[in-house]
């Protein structure tokens, strides 16, 4: 791919609206399901609900990833898994068929080399070795290099939530093809395919798509309100461009 590519992208992807589309993900990535921890599901009813819909979206699996962050989100395995487990309760006896299992979303703060170091991470994929991690929206944290190196060599796969999102990266491109050569894969908000979070990162997004940097696709629900859009976001043409591609969400 030439710089000129790199940078402005190739040509648009076409508007196949109309044609039937089957969304192929059957693992939804990324969520906040666990009730009560973060900024997502209250309630385990709230948790319930959600699934639910999941299960009539054609899933078969839901990996959750609650926010972990050093100053605001402190959660671990400690409290993450009897959580998980109660939901898994519930959804043995409401008759829900769906896998359900949890991760986290880890905030490149002052205290996550302290967690890498530590190990007892919250991780995925099937070695468990994936962990997903995010970065403030106003500009890049001063450690990220050193944070990603020192997952890598604890043997850690990197994974970076909504890439898209982040404007200081759709102003420079490069700097997503920097990250993929140093081995960080990357995560696709479904929502932002609608410019549900604004134009400027619908069209990062398109960006990534045109560019094959997508490595996996999530819905980053929080709560009802994103459930309702999202069968308009699987449609979308940027998202059928995205499953094109032989995403992880197919090994999870």
């Amino acid at each position: 791919m030439s710089i000129f590519n790199k940078i402005f992208g190739t040509k648009g992807i076409p508007n196949n609206k109309g044609i039937p589309f089957t969304n192929p993900i059957q693992v939804e990535f990324h969520s906040h399901l666990i009730f009560g921890v973060d900024d997502g599901c209250e309630t385990i009813d709230q948790s319930i609900e959600l699934l639910r819909n999941f299960e009539q979206l054609g899933m078969r699996k839901v990996i959750t990833t609650p926010h972990v962050m050093s100053d605001f989100y402190k959660n671990s395995k400690e409290n993450i898994f009897p959580l998980r487990d109660q939901i898994r309760e519930r959804l043995v006896q409401e008759n829900i068929q769906i896998e359900f299992d949890a991760a986290a979303e880890y905030m490149i703060d002052d205290g996550f080399e302290k967690k890498i170091a530590a190990g007892n991470l919250l991780t995925f994929g099937k070695d468990n070795k994936h962990i997903l991690f995010e970065l403030p929206f106003m500009t890049e944290p001063p450690n990220l290099s050193t944070c990603i190196f020192e997952l890598q060599i604890a043997g850690y796969i990197p994974v970076l939530a909504h890439p898209e999102r982040y404007l200081y990266y759709a102003n420079n491109k490069e700097k997503y093809h920097e990250l993929k050569e140093r081995g960080v894969l990357m995560q696709l908000n479904m929502l932002s395919v609608l410019g549900y979070y604004s134009k400027p990162v619908a069209e990062a997004a398109e960006y990534l798509a045109i560019n094959n940097l997508i490595d996996l696709v999530g819905s980053d629900t929080h709560h009802m309100r994103h459930m309702q859009i999202l069968p308009e976001a699987i449609q979308h043409k940027i998202y059928r461009k995205v499953c094109e591609s032989d995403l992880l969400n197919n090994y999870l």
